[in-house]
């Protein structure tokens, strides 16, 4: 977008300054790890700020904030509490947000004391999530990636990241997977789906699953795409653990390892934006999906 500022602690700091100036005196500084859709800044102790990195994610922001408040009281784990929303500024064209601080570390295998409990957390998690009233709620789109829509959205993506890959991988083993997964259809009532269950979006403390953040995917639909991190994280232990305490059909889970496949290819075959190690991390995803017994 031409004009757009540098969204960077500057920029934060003005528009805390214009808008929220009782927070003004607070200290800012950019997060780690900030992901894709925003850029994110710690303000003072307790709270942080989320701007939008562009057009295609600026209608999370007032999707979080209207439905968060309504999810967090019948979740068994805190998520993000929103305290104020901003308005287009200082060059800036999107609403933006102020959250409450959620402490944690990204969850990664080497910070959790018991796999199997995590993936039993999890599947928790999902199951308080999944039985809330989806009434009014959002439907999948363009904004969250369509994560809760149909798997064949990204059929054509997916057959040319597998053309591309034909020589790198086991594409027979790959085509295989997908075609399984897409052959299946979601026939239950929508649900609640976070749309991005991944590692940096839940928060470990004292090895245990504490708090799950980042809902700008939020939408009601086919809660498939939610368990893509059985193959993009977990061990086997932790696999089985989450599987087992799911109600899950097997053309369910099959559509969850389609999910799986497809952020995996488009990442190796270059067709999606990648962070530094993500090209490791779709590899790990791919062997996961290919070989696992479960």
């Amino acid at each position: 977008m031409i004009g757009l500022p540098e969204l960077d602690s500057d920029l934060a700091r003005r528009l805390i300054q214009t808008q929220f100036p009782h927070w003004a005196e607070l200290p800012i500084r950019p997060v780690p790890h900030m992901g894709w859709d925003n850029r994110t800044f710690r303000l003072g102790p307790d709270m942080l700020v989320r701007l939008p990195s562009s057009a295609a994610y600026a209608g999370q922001v007032e999707k979080e904030q209207r439905w968060l408040p309504v999810l967090a009281p019948k979740l068994p784990l805190p998520i993000p509490a929103p305290l104020a929303m901003g308005e287009p500024s200082n060059g800036y064209p999107w609403h933006w947000s102020i959250y409450s601080w959620l402490p944690g570390e990204p969850l990664s295998l080497r910070g959790v004391s018991d796999e199997g409990r995590l993936g039993t957390s999890l599947a928790g998690f999902l199951k308080a999530l999944q039985a809330i009233d989806p009434g009014g709620g959002p439907r999948p789109g363009p904004e969250n990636c369509y994560r809760g829509g149909t798997l064949t959205t990204y059929e054509a993506q997916t057959r040319q990241a597998l053309s591309l890959l034909e020589d790198r991988i086991d594409a027979k083993a790959a085509r295989t997977a997908w075609d399984a997964a897409v052959a299946t259809v979601y026939d239950g009532p929508p649900v609640w789906v976070h749309g991005d269950v991944s590692f940096p979006n839940l928060l470990v403390s004292k090895g245990e699953l504490a708090r799950v953040i980042d809902f700008g995917c939020l939408a009601v639909g086919d809660p498939a795409c939610d368990l893509a991190i059985a193959w993009s994280w977990m061990s086997r232990e932790a696999r089985s653990a989450f599987r087992s305490a799911l109600p899950l059909s097997e053309d369910m889970w099959a559509r969850a390892r389609g999910w799986a496949l497809w952020k995996a290819l488009v990442i190796l075959a270059g067709l999606s934006p990648a962070g530094s190690g993500a090209g490791g991390q779709a590899k790990r995803t791919l062997q996961e999906v290919l070989t696992a017994d479960i």
